[in-house]
């Protein structure tokens, strides 16, 4: 397997330019399915993500071409089977579940099984689709779905932990190809989905109440085949402003979404960060010392629980004592101890870290378990002392187009060392 070796100390100081959104580029590509036309979609991440979605589409008879951040897309006969094998690699996998039953009348997809952040069940999206009218059984491992015809209706998407955002995505996609008027309650208000909303609504969906809790679907017959730009990853702009402040550097982050951040680019003012909005970007420095901090996630348009991990890393330098508290993954903190590994004081108790901010990390071997876990590692072996070794990167790899090339040409010393297998 892959891994990292940084060798810390180093400000980053230049210009990088933010990757299309990941998690808008996975349900858009879902939702071409629901079309036999060609899709154009542009500014598709390069990611071992957005390259597993590719094969499941073509598995299932899609025409795919992908160049340049550009995918076109022609599901002109499609199988109505997602066999384990494909979709076990990525979560995402699951927002075929609703196109598949809009468009094909049924649908066998296999469970994506466990994630190392926590139960992610998809009770509400199964609910969800059942109301619509499909016939949902779970037999050895397999979603089965007979859809027949769909029908509107109201639709409560509210879950324990907030509104589900695949869930919302599934839903909204097998509505619009319904028969009559659907209303989601409770729905994600995360920029994704309504990136996607967009992109179905170019393909001649009618939907209102976009970017709201409240979406108002009037199902058509037909979806057209749509050319579309997703937004810029939110996330990988986060991630990179924590970047800058830790190592007190100075970054551009060119085509950063700044309507998108505003609760992440809040608490990194309060951390004492500079933050200026430039045409077509976004800059972010620090002078000072970083400041403790208090962060609770919650759905958008809260703080995010993909900067968690992030922010989590860059506590571990900040004066005083920072608080975390988990709200949407309760479990989501498998980065604490590898922090730990690097010389970092924290307290870990059920959702809640302590963090107690010290002078210096010092380099170690880590092990990343997930791909925001993976980030937060590499940004605390930009601080540390000596040299840090990040096992299994391909985590990174998942949502982060070339993070180690990017943050080489802003100043870091990290490099990739190649599996030898």
């Amino acid at each position: 397997m892959d891994k990292f070796v940084i060798q810390g100390g180093n400000p980053l100081i230049g210009k990088v330019t933010i990757s299309g959104s990941k998690n808008s580029a996975l349900p858009i590509l879902a939702a071409t399915l629901l079309t036999p036309e060609e899709c154009i979609i542009h500014r598709v991440p390069d990611l071992s993500d957005i390259r597993y979605m590719l094969e499941i589409l073509k598995f299932l008879g899609a025409q795919v071409h992908y160049e340049k951040g550009t995918v076109r897309v022609k599901n002109k006969m499609i199988n109505w089977i997602a066999p384990y094998d494909l979709v076990r690699k990525m979560r995402a996998s699951i927002c075929i579940l609703g196109p598949l039953i809009a468009r094909c009348g049924k649908a066998r997809v296999s469970l994506p099984g466990g994630c190392v952040i926590g139960d992610r069940p998809i009770d509400l999206h199964i609910s969800g689709l059942q109301k619509l009218g499909a016939n949902i059984d779970i037999i050895k491992g397999d979603v089965v779905a007979q859809g027949g015809q769909l029908r509107g209706t109201t639709i409560n998407l509210r879950g324990p932990y907030g509104s589900t955002v695949l869930g919302t995505d599934n839903v909204m996609m097998a509505a619009c190809r319904s028969e009559g008027t659907t209303i989601i309650e409770g729905a994600a208000c995360e920029p994704e989905v309504e990136d996607l909303a967009k992109f179905l609504v170019s393909m001649g969906a009618k939907i209102s109440g976009i970017g709201s809790q409240r979406l108002i679907i009037e199902g058509v017959k037909e979806l057209h085949g749509s050319e579309y730009t997703i937004i810029t990853d939110r996330i990988e702009a986060g991630t990179f402003a924590v970047g800058a402040a830790m190592t007190k550097g100075d970054l551009f982050l060119e085509q950063a979404p700044v309507n998108h951040m505003t609760s992440v680019l809040g608490k990194l003012q309060d951390c004492g960060v500079t933050i200026q909005v430039e045409e077509n970007g976004l800059r972010v420095s620090r002078s000072g010392p970083l400041k403790a901090f208090e962060i609770v996630t919650s759905s958008y348009p809260g703080f995010p629980t993909d900067m968690q991990a992030q922010f989590c890393a860059m506590a571990t330098i900040a004066c005083g004592k920072s608080k975390v508290v988990e709200n949407i993954f309760p479990n989501r903190f498998m980065h604490i101890s590898e922090l730990k590994r690097l010389g970092a004081n924290i307290e870990l108790s059920k959702n809640e870290v302590h963090i107690y901010g010290t002078e210096r990390l010092s380099g170690a071997p880590v092990m990343a378990s997930d791909l925001r876990a993976s980030a937060a590692l590499v940004l605390a072996g930009l601080v540390a002392d000596n040299t840090t070794e990040v096992h299994r990167v391909y985590h990174i790899d998942r949502g982060y187009e070339r993070i180690d090339e990017k943050l080489l040409s802003v100043g870091a010393m990290i490099k990739r060392v190649y599996s030898k297998t």
